[in-house]
């Protein structure tokens, strides 16, 4: 049994060690990597059939989803983005018709500008890909240790995808009360349904 203590540092130890093999990884073979896992995702009958796709703007060592996001405005999709709300830990998504709504904000993430997009209060109809630095074989996640997403999610009753590189894959995580399954992990090799 892990105390608090323990779990930070673990947490902490890991967060480092899949941010440096991002960081190490050769430019041509994330493009590949993020193209396999794209394509993973666009076969999904959850998507297919989705009527809105929530989603994070990636940074660059987080799998891409700027080629989703893309695709699912051209698919006739409301693509909704979070805002992370200043002065709190929550966030609030937000819909957007192109990549060029898009803004640096909080950490120097591109976000929607409140002032001229919509925001979301209606999830039905929605899948929610989710990042993390890693993931588990469960659908636990290690984020970036801020918990927006864990917050969210907590209320979030629509289907989950994590996406993540097969070499930042976890057998078991270590995980708290407040950590929620994905339903779906995706990697550029595989798909687990977590829900089965």
């Amino acid at each position: 049994m892990h105390r608090v203590g323990d779990i930070r540092a673990y947490k902490a130890a890991l967060r480092q060690q899949c941010k440096q093999r991002r960081l190490e990884m050769p430019s041509e073979k994330k493009l590949q990597l993020d193209r396999d896992i794209y394509k993973r995702i666009l076969k999904l009958n959850q998507y297919k059939n989705c009527k809105t796709l929530l989603t994070y703007v990636s940074t660059p060592i987080e799998v891409d989803t700027r080629a989703l996001i893309l695709d699912a405005l051209q698919q006739g999709k409301r693509v909704a983005v979070p805002r992370c709300v200043p002065g709190t830990r929550n966030m609030e998504f937000y819909y957007i018709r192109s990549l060029q709504e898009l803004k640096p904000g909080a950490f120097s993430v591109d976000e929607p500008d409140p002032a001229h997009c919509e925001l979301v209060t209606d999830f039905r109809g929605s899948i929610c890909i989710v990042p993390g630095l890693c993931f588990d074989r469960s659908g636990y996640r290690l984020g970036y240790g801020k918990g927006y997403y864990d917050r969210f999610l907590c209320g979030y009753s629509g289907l989950t995808v994590g996406i993540c590189y097969t070499n930042c894959m976890k057998n078991k995580l270590v995980t708290g009360r407040f950590d929620r399954q994905s339903d779906i992990v995706i990697t550029e090799r595989y798909v687990i349904r977590t829900y089965l």
